[in-house]
């Protein structure tokens, strides 16, 4: 079965369920970040030869049990939507041979489950996730999933965290320094890692608009902005 096969036999029940599931979701986490995940999906899919049964139901229901970003059973998230995703699929008679890859696929996605990718599959799920923290969309899901937490948008005295350290459960533009510059190295597939260095250099335009706009530039703090994103995307990331 190839990718256009899969979408005129299943799509429609598969994202059916996926959307009741979502239905309560945060606008950062709802069902169009899970409906531009696919397009990841059928973008980067069918070059890494990654077999459609598997990536594209793992991909509509890998946040079909969202906890929120602050819960303290964060990292248990993907285990928990993989379980139920299975069930979601087994209620719609979906190939039963392809359910354990699935629900590999959808554990392994999560960047705080920390569970390495034991397939192709499984690496286009969570390249296609992880991109959708990058970019454009990455910097508008960042800020609105920070005001759905009560977050401030920067600290009101360092809105780098120059000499302090970052504490994205208090600023927005802090999560950029704690997780989302480390995303890029995490990138499992080659077409991945090309999309994500695309979407990353849009992230720090933003950040050096930003500085500029907080009277850094004047401040001479444009170079020491430069120099954070540098080291922070050095650092290996902690998943």
């Amino acid at each position: 079965m190839d990718y256009e096969q899969w979408q005129e036999e299943w799509e429609e029940p598969v994202r059916a369920i996926a959307t009741e599931a979502m239905r309560l979701a945060d606008p950062g986490h709802g069902i169009d970040h899970v409906s531009r995940v696919v397009q990841n999906v059928l973008r980067i899919g069918p070059i890494e030869s990654a077999d459609p049964i598997v990536a594209l139901p793992a991909a509509w229901l890998h946040d079909c049990i969202l906890l929120p970003k602050n819960s303290a059973e964060r990292s248990q998230a993907s285990r928990l939507a993989a379980s139920h995703a299975i069930r979601l699929l087994e209620s719609c008679s979906y190939p039963s041979h392809a359910l354990p890859a699935i629900q590999h696929a959808i554990e392994a996605h999560s960047f705080s489950a920390g569970i390495p990718c034991a397939t192709k599959e499984a690496r286009v799920v969570q390249d296609a996730d992880r991109l959708e923290a990058l970019g454009a969309i990455g910097i508008a899901r960042c800020l609105q999933t920070g005001a759905v937490l009560g977050q401030r948008l920067y600290h009101p005295d360092s809105p780098f965290p120059f000499d302090r350290p970052s504490d994205d459960r208090m600023q927005s533009i802090d999560h950029f320094f704690a997780k989302l510059f480390r995303l890029p190295a995490t990138m499992q597939t080659e077409a991945g890692r090309i999309e994500a260095q695309r979407r990353t250099s849009i992230m720090i335009d933003f950040l050096r608009a930003l500085c500029t706009e907080l009277g850094g530039e004047s401040l001479g703090l444009q170079p020491r902005l430069d120099e954070l994103i540098h080291q922070t995307m050095q650092i290996e990331p902690k998943v």
